[in-house]
């Protein structure tokens, strides 16, 4: 699809988690999402990302599924839910093992923070410790060579459409994880895989993602999947206590909106000062890091 078709009439999507609450910065990436499909004709999809092992937890789904029915927003079709997609994953990681491109690693994080030399934009990067390895022990996980996949696919273009043309460059992440040993899939695939089979034209999330896409610009090329435009919000940002700028994070434990709702808040007044750029006291829309003026 050409980039003017993908911005005329969009697929768009919200993919959260059930391993929290909903916060503000959800509600913001939601509205978002919703906005863009709604203003230029397009449909507006639910993805419920279930996968992360004992983390997704199922009574959450009716918190999502609520608060962004307070917030205003309606998705188009069934929500879709990534646990009955474990067979199109499987498949996945198959044919790129079939492309020479995978091996196995039974490395644990401490191992590969011990020994790694250099940061990526996902932390340290995997220093290629079983790159190599011919045996594919129980339990491994799989990651892709990064420098076979970069030379296999060749140079490739995406473009977000706020700032605009971006030259693929997945180098940096190094040796990433696309199965898991505790999950199906991890994210980088997971979501790729999800979005072409949703038919995603529209690619929004925050600006904290902007280069995980280089990454899976390379893996829609290895599979021969359709490429989306991208759109890269601002995220709704808190400080710290210590001068800095944080994104909003379940781990934080950021205020939830279930809370918001529960107390009797207006939601779709929310969704709209969101929609103005206006945010509670306390928080920012920025890119996630900084430090408070």
């Amino acid at each position: 699809m050409s980039t003017q078709a993908a911005l005329a009439s969009p697929v768009t999507r919200f993919a959260p988690s059930p391993n929290g609450l909903l916060h503000l910065g959800h509600a913001y990436a939601a509205v978002v999402a919703h906005d863009l499909a709604r203003a230029r004709g397009g449909r507006f999809l639910l993805r419920i990302e279930d996968i992360d092992g004992t983390r997704s937890r199922a009574e959450l789904v009716p918190e999502i599924l609520a608060d962004l029915a307070w917030l205003g927003l309606q998705w188009d079709g069934p929500v879709v839910f990534q646990s009955a997609r474990l067979a199109n994953y499987a498949a996945a990681g198959e044919r790129l093992k079939q492309l020479g491109l995978l091996y196995p690693c039974q490395c644990t994080r401490a191992e590969v923070a011990a020994a790694a030399r250099a940061h990526g934009p996902d932390g340290l990067v995997y220093p290629g410790t079983c790159r190599g390895r011919d045996v594919s022990p129980e339990g491994a996980a799989w990651r892709l060579d990064m420098a076979k996949a970069v030379a296999l696919a060749g140079p490739l273009e995406w473009v977000d459409e706020l700032a605009g043309s971006q030259v693929a460059d997945p180098a940096p992440f190094g040796d990433v994880v696309l199965l898991r040993k505790e999950a199906p899939a991890s994210y980088h695939l997971a979501a790729t895989l999800d979005d072409a089979a949703d038919g995603v034209t529209l690619v929004t999330r925050g600006q904290d993602l902007f280069a995980a896409s280089h990454v899976h610009r390379l893996l829609q090329a290895l599979l021969g999947l359709p490429v989306p435009v991208w759109h890269h919000h601002p995220l709704v940002c808190e400080a710290d206590g210590q001068g800095h700028w944080h994104k909003l994070a379940k781990r934080r434990g950021s205020a939830a909106l279930a809370d918001l709702r529960r107390a009797g808040e207006d939601g779709q007044a929310l969704a709209d000062a969101l929609r103005m750029g206006q945010i509670p006291t306390g928080l920012s829309l920025g890119p996630g890091v900084g430090t408070v003026p």
